[in-house]
């Protein structure tokens, strides 16, 4: 999922508020709402600052390029994306797109490959991997007894009651929040109408004389949120809509045993992994949101004067659209990863994870495929604020035959200011499964139509590292994968000062070598310096 769709990045955006929605509809929770103390500013281009020389703590990203490489040769290097599409006609990103040199008149697959649709379209949404789970066991299992079953039979048996157990409960909780959510809206539109504006102002909902507790709760909220500089036509589209679809989207698709859009739209045997031939090459998708702005992170063009500027200044940036709005497929993520090898890619992002994995051997069979090609894969961590180390987090590079992929980096995200606020709160952590934090937090990238937006995730942290992954091979071709891999964790800025962590309830301090392996954030500068010094 895009990060679990980590609800990565896009997801996590709509869902900001979402919860707090909830409660203080049903609850009464008294939250105040709006910028909080501490919040993360907006500030474009953020995450290329240097800390020493603008108190940000960026990557140093144009600190590199002015000291570094000003009128260096560079070499140009393909990025995969594999994501749930991208915006083709992007301002920014048409520039920087991979274009199939083996396209026939009349191939569609001109940007890359679609391995979530078919002749007749693309799928938008599909289930959560646990659905699939379920639904694929409910066959073999419903209505048995367990009392007449044993060995293998019976542990699966138990395997799909525990497992059910999990949808259910996650579907009563999509249904609570939609009840929660929906009440909410229909109590505002009533104060909108009474106010008798289309578009209310923060005045408008001060000098409102509420009715009832639900106005005065609703009432509280829109006035809390105004008065942090969101407007009420932003708040009703970015956070109470997405709200509604998000969990209606949950509700009716990712969580819904009764839908299954494979048969219908891609048509393939879904159960033989080793199928590669299906497909379509529409990258772009029914929603191409997360992908074009991770792509923007990447390598947006840094000559148009426009928007923003990608991390990596000479890329090819070829989609792999793989991911819905629920659970990307296995057989599509080992496809996906093939395809991005064969065409020449030397660095693979993947903002995108799951709880569950149904084929793990085909994904790492298809790793095993690209480290042979000299490929650098790259995984965003998780939104969850878990310790992966112990939570299941997939893919994994951890292989099911015990080995483990080597050049991966798996990572963590980070905020602007190098204080105990430094870990983004969402962001999953682990000291042996995270190797590198870098900036994730109100990020800002290109979304479709030409547009530009801020999002959070870890989505966002993992392609500020693949982009500085194909900029390290752009400089210094002859550097292979795990080289780049090293330079990269061996040159992060080490963060020696504890920062907080919300676990069991509570928030203590911890130390930052506790979150991932190198206990730093990522820096260009200091590995463009270790890559010359490798070099030679």
């Amino acid at each position: 999922m895009i990060l679990k769709k980590i609800t990565i990045g896009l997801n996590l955006m709509k869902k900001r508020y979402l919860l707090f929605l909830v409660a203080a509809f049903l609850c009464g929770a008294n939250r105040v709402w709006g910028q909080a103390e501490g919040a993360v500013p907006h500030i474009p281009n953020w995450q290329n600052m240097d800390l020493g020389a603008d108190t940000i703590f960026g990557i140093s990203t144009e600190k590199a390029y002015k000291e570094l490489l000003s009128g260096k040769h560079s070499t140009k290097v393909i990025v995969a994306v594999i994501d749930g599409g991208v915006d083709t006609l992007h301002e920014d990103l048409k520039s920087v797109l991979w274009v199939n040199p083996k396209r026939r008149k009349g191939d569609d697959g001109t940007y890359g490959w679609d391995y979530i649709g078919g002749p007749k379209g693309d799928v938008h949404y599909d289930n959560l991997e646990l659905t699939r789970q379920v639904r694929q066991q409910q066959a073999l299992y419903e209505g048995k007894d367990s009392a007449q079953l044993q060995g293998k039979e019976l542990a699966g048996w138990r395997n799909y009651q525990a497992e059910k157990r999990i949808l259910d409960s996650k579907r009563a909780s999509a249904d609570q929040n939609l009840q929660g959510i929906g009440g909410f809206a229909r109590v505002l539109d009533g104060i909108v109408k009474k106010i008798g504006k289309d578009t209310p102002t923060l005045k408008d909902f001060q000098d409102f004389v509420p009715q009832g507790p639900g106005e005065m709760q609703v009432r509280k909220v829109l006035v809390n949120i105004l008065s942090g500089g969101e407007t009420y036509p932003g708040f009703k589209k970015n956070e109470l809509d997405a709200a509604l679809e998000h969990y209606t989207a949950q509700r009716d698709y990712q969580l819904n045993l009764g839908y299954d859009p494979r048969q219908e739209w891609v048509g393939d045997d879904y159960f033989n992994s080793g199928q590669r031939d299906y497909g379509n090459g529409d990258v772009m998708g029914p929603d191409a949101t997360h992908g074009t702005h991770v792509s923007g992170i990447i390598g947006a063009d840094r000559t148009n004067g426009l928007g923003i500027k990608g991390v990596a200044d000479n890329v090819s940036i070829l989609n792999v659209r793989t991911v819905p709005d629920g659970d990307e497929r296995d057989k599509d993520v080992a496809n996906a990863i093939r395809y991005a090898a064969d065409h020449g890619a030397k660095v693979i992002n993947m903002s995108f994870g799951k709880g569950y994995s149904q084929d793990k051997k085909a994904v790492d069979e298809a790793v095993k495929y690209a480290l042979k090609k000299d490929v650098l894969l790259v995984q965003a961590a998780g939104n969850d604020n878990a310790d992966i180390d112990t939570a299941a987090n997939f893919p994994d590079r951890r292989f099911a035959d015990g080995g483990e992929a080597g050049a991966w980096i798996v990572v963590g995200a980070s905020g602007p200011k190098d204080d105990s606020t430094l870990k983004a709160s969402f962001s999953n952590y682990g000291k042996i499964a995270v190797d590198v934090f870098a900036p994730g937090e109100q990020i800002y990238s290109t979304i479709p139509g030409s547009q530009y937006a801020y999002f959070d995730g870890t989505s966002m942290a993992s392609p500020v590292v693949a982009g500085m992954a194909a900029l390290i091979r752009e400089y210094y071709p002859k550097l292979k994968a795990a080289e780049v891999k090293d330079i990269i964790l061996q040159s992060v800025v080490k963060v020696d000062h504890p920062v907080l962590l919300s676990r069991g309830g509570t928030t203590e301090k911890v130390a930052f070598s506790e979150l991932c392996r190198t206990g730093g954030v990522v820096n260009v500068f200091h590995a463009l310096q270790l890559a010359e010094s490798r070099a030679k």
